[in-house]
């Protein structure tokens, strides 16, 4: 029985096996539809084996603690170092020891659809703590403090007390055992959840900002300095949630 390609196309989404004989029927089959749809089929295999490989590779790191008895492994990043206006968010994620989130990497590699589905997957599964330091306690201690005031705070919001520590590029001054790992969200899925997390929780304050303070284009620019949100200091002055210490805000204030 010859299937029609549309048939093919739906029945090929469970095919796992270059081996199965319905895919080594159809291989045989010439068609141009159906041979586009085998390059497909192995395109997405190719895709599929990339990301298993990638997620090992970013796993070493937990993989190395786990085997020595340690369990419960907090990855934390950070979010809104740079921008002129909104707080700096942190994220504190411990996965489940059998968490697998292909294509899970730094947050910025993430299109805003995948990372948004991300959230919900890791947020679902995961104990997740954030910590908020906003733009006056910014001003007050300067960001490199607040960045860890955030990071401390998303700690000591997650439900479990962790065992050790992996953070991207910084040092807290805590007891629990930490590791710091630079450009660690591209280098651990753990530290890669948090990036999501404080990434995506972020973006959707300054996004509701956006709706109190539509002049700076906050949904656009998440506070950074972009042309638009240039634009809108120079007509309007700083709002309320604009660090007074960063340039040009200071220079206004």
């Amino acid at each position: 029985m010859t299937h029609s390609i549309s048939e093919i196309k739906d029945r090929m989404k469970d095919i796992e096996s270059e081996h199965d004989p319905l895919f080594m029927q159809w291989k045989e089959d010439h068609r141009k539809g159906v041979q586009q749809l085998i390059k497909s089929w192995y395109r997405a295999k190719e895709k599929q084996e990339q990301e298993r490989e990638l997620y090992q590779t970013m796993s070493l790191t937990e993989n190395e603690l786990k085997s020595k008895g340690i369990s419960l492994i907090a990855g934390i990043d950070e979010v809104g170092r740079g921008p002129l206006a909104g707080p700096v968010i942190a994220a504190a994620v411990i996965l489940p020891l059998d968490f697998y989130l292909p294509g899970l990497t730094d947050s910025k590699k993430v299109s805003e659809a995948k990372r948004n589905l991300f959230y919900e997957m890791i947020t679902g599964q995961a104990d997740v703590g954030i910590g908020i330091i906003e733009p006056d306690e910014i001003d007050r201690i300067n960001i490199y403090e607040a960045t860890k005031q955030a990071m401390i705070q998303a700690i000591g919001n997650l439900k479990q007390a962790p065992e050790h520590l992996l953070i991207d590029a910084m040092k807290l001054d805590l007891p629990t055992p930490q590791t710091s790992i630079i450009k660690g969200d591209a280098k651990s899925v753990s530290i890669a959840a948090a990036s999501i997390i404080a990434k995506v929780t972020r973006d959707r304050l300054m996004a509701d900002y956006a709706e109190v303070y539509p002049e700076y284009r906050f949904e656009k620019n998440m506070g950074y300095g972009t042309k638009d949100h240039l634009e809108g200091l120079d007509q309007y002055g700083p709002c309320t949630i604009h660090r007074k210490s960063f340039a040009p805000v200071k220079d206004m204030c």
